[in-house]
């Protein structure tokens, strides 16, 4: 059976006055019935369209327009969720895949790099323990890494713990993190999905400020993958950006104090080599979640020529739709270095 609608009503959304937060205020006058035949219909409507329709981006943002509509309609007229959820979820289906479709038509980025913030505002706003916050940002990390492998990019690196998280989070909540990070680390080196993709997983930061746990996590993870290549995982943990490049002058300055650097090979080569990312390209892509936009002390140096992307989500609630939108965002930029 097809379903139909007459023209003035295929698309209730482009009917009559519409409120700020994007209500329709014509429709609390229907009945409830027929508001949800209504409903029902038009967003049906709509998918068959939205199927049609070539760019992703026009996708979305006709998909967004709709979605904010019909829901806020629908709670305003008395009709219940389920046909929003379940369409809805159908319609952001169709834009996810129509989206990775172009993405993949374009270069991609070789190194992405993610701040991943927001674990304690996503479990305060859920109502949870901010331990439970950070475990739901471990698993989204383990999800990440799997879209992250599937659209083939080589370089994932995050931003797991700073140098100023270790002097101002309480002992409690660095505790259960510690914990995490252990059990992270020894997950991914038994991780079968590792090994089949020959995944290098390495740390970077100030190492030797973590617990004993993460220390020996840490070489058990990188002794099992050091023998990799295809792709390379850097977790940074007890990382700060200004100490890292401090820690490289220093070095530059004592090899030439004893003679075994020339004045003239002190250049940027030299001191990117000394980084904890030696011999890794600066990231493409840069992404933030949470709605902060700074960068937080994190690959300072590195991210000179970076595009920048931030979202608003709770890192636990990045989904793979959002990490496509940054890769097209970053598409869709031209990097001039300077010209």
């Amino acid at each position: 059976m097809r379903f139909s609608l007459s023209p003035a009503a295929e698309r209730p959304w482009e009917q009559g006055a519409v409120d700020r937060r994007g209500c329709l205020t014509n429709l609390p006058s229907l009945s409830q019935q027929s508001l949800q035949t209504k409903l029902l219909l038009a967003y049906w409507n709509e998918f068959q369209q939205l199927k049609k329709i070539r760019s992703a981006s026009l996708a979305r943002r006709r998909f967004n327009q709709v979605q904010r509509a019909v829901a806020c309609s629908a709670a305003r007229g008395g009709v219940g969720v389920r046909i929003s959820d379940k369409i809805g979820d159908a319609l952001g289906h169709a834009v996810e895949a129509k989206l990775e479709r172009e993405v993949r038509q374009s270069p991609l980025p070789q190194h992405v790099a993610i701040i991943m913030d927001g674990n304690r505002r996503f479990a305060l706003g859920a109502r949870i323990s901010a331990s439970i916050g950070h475990r739901r940002g471990k698993e989204k990390l383990e999800e990440v890494m799997d879209w992250i492998l599937d659209l083939g990019i080589k370089y994932l690196t995050v931003y797991a713990l700073s140098t100023e998280n270790l002097r101002n989070r309480n002992e409690k909540e660095l505790k259960a993190l510690f914990n995490l990070y252990e059990e992270g680390l020894r997950d991914l080196a038994d991780d079968e999905r590792v090994h089949s993709h020959r995944v290098r997983v390495q740390v970077a930061g100030r190492t030797e400020l973590l617990p004993k746990n993460v220390l020996e996590a840490i070489d058990y993870a990188t002794e099992r993958t050091s023998d990799y290549n295809d792709v390379v995982f850097t977790i940074c943990l007890a990382y700060g950006s200004r100490e890292e490049i401090v820690k490289a002058v220093r070095g530059i300055a004592e090899d030439y104090a004893a003679g075994n650097l020339e004045l003239h090979e002190i250049d940027e080569s030299e001191v990117s080599s000394r980084l904890y990312t030696g011999g890794m390209p600066d990231p493409d892509l840069v992404i933030r979640t949470s709605g902060e936009e700074r960068i937080s002390n994190f690959l300072l140096w590195q991210m000179a020529y970076s595009e920048l992307y931030f979202t608003d989500v709770f890192w636990p609630s990045f989904n793979r739709r959002e990490l496509l939108r940054a890769i097209d965002t970053y598409q869709k930029r031209k990097r001039r270095y300077g010209e």
